[in-house]
């Protein structure tokens, strides 16, 4: 998993999951903070993650993302 749709549809589906959200109503543009995301959510998103992509993903580097896209541009940032 390398390329960034796919890392979007990653964090979608997951951050669906966490929060009991339909993927549908998640994109690019959702912000995490309205979705009412907890720490605890962050960190099992961020582990989630790091298993798919196999790289080291910093939590407060992650938190610092407002969206879905930016969090997948910060992941390719690290991926290289």
């Amino acid at each position: 998993m390398e390329e960034r749709h796919e890392i979007v549809k990653a964090i979608i589906e997951r951050t669906a999951k966490l929060t009991g959200r339909d993927p549908a109503e998640l994109n690019e543009d959702t912000e995490f903070a309205g979705l009412d995301m907890k720490s605890v959510n962050y960190s099992q998103l961020i582990v989630y993650l790091e298993d798919e992509v196999d790289v080291e993903i910093s939590y407060m580097a992650f938190r610092k993302n407002a969206t879905i896209g930016q969090a997948a541009d910060y992941i390719m940032s690290l991926i290289g």
